[in-house]
């Protein structure tokens, strides 16, 4: 099938991006999940956006006990970065499950993060770790922690005039560890059950994909979660909570063995 007609720009600063933004606009950076959408058209946007000669936005930058991640930083840039693996490891045990390698070399962090899909891996780290998302517009600046910014399935807090910039991931606290772990009928595909969970010295948490619209966060510190996933064409609901127990003894498992 072949995408619908729309207008395109590729602005040349952050300024212009943003006076370009509105209602029926779409943001194109990685575009893996944006192009799939479009040629099936179950997007139909009256024009796109494209960002990626904003050179500026492709980073990922550690300090003040925080891993800072570029709207422009592909998955696979993030995955190799050596102080980024150190400061979060859960990142990059995420990211090695994320599709296939074609993917990670064009895809971004902050367009899965945009995308808000209850069945990738960035979400729940994200929520996990209590992160955050930063969004600019001509009308100012704002953070949105994870636990607001996820509204339901394909649906995030991003305003229509707002580019999403930079994704805030808290660096992993001393005496911690985290652990990752997803099921999916084949390498490379969304998950039909996973967890990343963060081990500390008093708390255990965990976040699950695939189990509610939104990345579903839980104290695990006393036992296991009481989840109420949907049944769907890929897994019953049951199966799915035991998928959700298995996985997260092997996370817990691995979290402890690297605390």
């Amino acid at each position: 099938m072949k995408p619908p007609d729309f207008e395109y720009f590729r602005p040349a600063s952050v300024t212009e991006a943003l006076g370009l933004l509105g209602p029926d606009t779409t943001v194109l950076a990685g575009g893996q999940s944006l192009v799939p959408l479009l040629s099936m058209r179950l997007a139909a946007p009256d024009r796109i956006v494209d960002i990626n000669r904003l050179a500026e936005l492709d980073y990922v930058r550690v300090s003040d006990g925080q891993v800072r991640v570029g709207a422009l930083a592909r998955h696979v840039r993030v995955l190799n970065d050596p102080a980024a693996r150190k400061a979060q490891p859960l990142i990059a045990k995420a990211l090695r499950f994320v599709a296939h390698p074609a993917v990670r070399n064009r895809g971004t962090v902050v367009g899965s993060l945009v995308h808000a899909d209850p069945a990738a891996e960035m979400p729940a780290v994200l929520a996990v770790l209590g992160g955050s998302v930063r969004l600019v517009s001509m009308r100012g600046e704002r953070i949105v922690p994870a636990s607001d910014f996820f509204l339901g399935p394909l649906e995030s807090a991003r305003e229509p005039d707002e580019l999403a910039v930079e994704a805030i991931f808290p660096a992993l606290p001393p005496s911690s560890g985290t652990g990752f772990a997803e099921i999916s009928r084949r390498r490379g595909d969304y998950a039909i059950c996973g967890v990343a969970v963060v081990n500390g010295p008093e708390q255990a948490t965990a976040a699950y994909l695939s189990v509610g619209p939104v990345p579903v966060v839980a104290d695990i510190t006393a036992g296991p979660a009481s989840l109420n996933p949907q049944t769907d064409l890929h897994a019953s609901a049951d199966y799915r909570r035991h998928l959700a127990g298995v996985l997260t003894e092997r996370a817990v498992r691995e979290a402890t063995c690297t605390t």
